[in-house]
């Protein structure tokens, strides 16, 4: 499978070594390059890219307010956030927003190699670096989340496969559903439970005990 990739980031040189490591592997392909805010979410709706590389600190619009555009423009659009940051703020901001991967600079290379190829089988990826700051949002966090009883069994059984990586159609297959009803539970977790994307709902479940990273 072919992974169209876009990058935003107003550093060119950056910019260039990054495309220049995705270039040498034969799945990914650079589809274009953005240095805004605004040049990213155009490159979004021209060229549909499979996932966008986001640097937080963007001229113009911030990464955090494209990736909150692009989740509703284009939900299936995966966005990996870069940053020089790993402060808890900042990971839990651009989770919320929707991104499904979040890469310190500092590690891109051959782990941002293996965050494009994890969030485009619809996974979440997370930098060990920044993995803690995902999950311990604060200290009131498991006590304000909603109730696991609120699930049914197989509910609590597509949470746990969902937040483990699974695509409906693998849940599908593995829980003997039709994938049809495998999207009917997803879209009942995010109601119950009041969460929005891939990242909420895998803070959730390794809070409440039905899976860990």
């Amino acid at each position: 499978m072919t992974i169209l990739v876009a990058l935003a980031d107003d550093h060119r040189m950056l910019r260039e070594a990054l495309a220049g490591v995705l270039a040498r592997e034969p799945d990914i392909v650079i589809a274009g390059q953005a240095t805004t805010g605004n040049e990213a979410l155009a490159i979004a709706d021209r060229v549909r890219p499979d996932v966008l590389l986001l640097d937080i600190a963007m001229p113009g619009l911030s990464g955090i307010e494209v990736a909150r555009t692009l989740r509703l423009r284009h939900p299936g659009l995966k966005v990996i956030a870069l940053s020089a940051h790993t402060d808890k703020r900042f990971v839990q901001e651009m989770l919320k927003a929707g991104a499904a991967g979040y890469v310190p600079k500092s590690a891109a290379g051959s782990e941002l190699v293996q965050a494009i190829r994890a969030v485009a089988q619809d996974k979440l990826y997370l930098s060990p670096e920044v993995a803690r700051a995902a999950l311990d949002e604060d200290l009131g966090a498991q006590t304000r989340q909603a109730p696991i009883s609120l699930l049914g069994r197989r509910e609590r059984q597509v949470l746990a496969l969902v937040a483990e990586g699974s695509r409906s159609r693998d849940i599908a297959a593995k829980l003997g559903i039709a994938e049809a009803t495998v999207e009917a539970h997803r879209r009942s977790i995010m109601r119950k439970l009041d969460l929005h994307t891939v990242a909420e709902l895998t803070r959730y479940a390794v809070r409440s005990g039905l899976t860990s990273l």
